[in-house]
C-alpha cells in the first residue's frame, strides 16, 4: 500500500481499525485502492491491495469535464437529475433559483449525489433541488465559461449591436471544452423554460442576476476586491445575452427534442 498524507475532508472509517477519521486530521491513503488509514494504523494495514481503485460514481471536486459522462451530450448526471426534477414539479413554483433551500438538505442531497449517484427520496421542497444545482456549479474548480475564455465572454457581451453580439457569443461558446459547452446549452434551454413560466416569476433579468456569478464567475480563482466589484454587473450581462441567443443554437449542442417548448 504506497501511501500519501491527505487531510480528511469528511468523516470516513479507517480501513484497519474501523473507527472514524476526524475532520481536518492527517491520514494515509493508498494511491492504488484509495484505502484510508490513521497514521498510527499503518502497521495494521490489510494485505496487498488490488491495482484498481474502488469505484466511485462521482469525483468530489474538479472541473466540469471530471463529472461528465463518456458520450455526448456531455452533461453531468447531477445536472440532468436536478433540471429534470425542477421541470417535472417546479415550473409552477414562484422564485425558482432565487428562494434559498434549507442548507442542511442541500448539503445532504449534494453529498449523496456526489458519493453514490443517488439522491435522498421524499424531498418536497423544490428550492432544495435548485440549491443543489447552484452549489454544484459554484463548487467547480473553475466557472462554466472557464478562466481562459472569461475575458472573451465579457468582451462579446459588451458589443452594442445585437447581431454582432450574438455572432461573437456563439463563436466564443464554440471554443468552450465540449462538456462545458454542452452543459451550458442544457442549462440555457432549462432557464428559458423557467423564464417562460408565468408562475415562476423569474424573468431573464432575475435569472441573470442569480446565475451571473455562478456561471461566469471571474478570470481567476482568487480575484481582487476590485475585480469582484467590476465583474458583478458584467457577469449578469453575459448570462442575459446568452439567454437571448436562439434556442435552436443551444439545441444543436445537446441534440434533444424538448418536451416543454422554449419561448422564442
Amino acid at each position: 500500500h504506497p501511501t500519501s498524507p491527505p487531510q480528511v475532508i469528511r468523516p470516513e472509517p479507517c480501513g484497519a481499525c474501523g473507527s472514524r477519521l476526524r475532520f481536518g486530521r492527517a491520514a494515509l491513503r493508498c494511491r492504488q485502492c484509495q484505502l484510508l488509514l490513521h497514521p498510527k494504523c499503518r502497521e495494521r494495514c490489510p494485505g496487498p491491495c488490488t491495482a484498481q481503485p474502488r469505484p466511485q460514481a462521482w469525483p468530489r471536486e474538479g472541473v466540469l469535464a471530471d463529472f461528465a459522462p463518456p458520450t455526448a451530450p456531455l452533461v453531468p448526471a447531477l445536472v440532468v437529475r436536478c433540471v429534470t426534477e425542477v421541470e417535472t414539479r417546479g415550473l409552477a413554483e414562484a422564485g425558482l433559483y432565487r428562494v434559498p433551500g434549507a442548507e442542511p438538505l442541500v448539503r445532504e442531497w449534494k453529498r449523496r449525489l456526489l458519493h453514490n449517484g443517488e439522491a435522498p427520496s421524499g424531498v418536497a421542497d423544490i428550492h432544495v433541488v435548485c440549491g443543489v444545482l447552484k452549489d454544484f456549479l459554484r463548487g467547480l474548480k473553475e466557472p462554466l465559461v472557464t478562466f481562459s475564455l472569461h475575458p472573451a465572454f465579457l468582451h462579446a457581451a459588451d458589443i452594442p449591436d445585437e447581431a454582432a453580439c450574438s455572432t461573437a457569443l456563439q463563436h466564443v461558446v464554440g471554443k468552450l471544452p465540449a462538456a462545458n459547452r454542452d452543459t451550458l446549452a442544457f442549462l440555457m434551454l432549462h432557464l428559458l423554460r423557467v423564464s417562460g413560466s408565468p408562475d415562476c416569476k423569474m424573468d431573464i433579468l432575475n435569472l441573470s442576476r442569480v446565475f451571473g456569478p455562478t456561471l461566469v464567475g471571474h478570470s481567476s480563482a482568487n480575484p481582487t476586491p476590485l475585480a469582484i466589484m467590476e465583474d458583478t454587473p458584467r457577469q449578469c450581462k453575459v448570462v442575459a445575452r446568452l439567454l437571448a441567443l436562439p434556442p435552436d443554437f443551444w439545441r444543436g449542442f445537446v441534440g434533444m427534442e424538448q418536451e416543454n417548448p422554449v419561448p422564442t
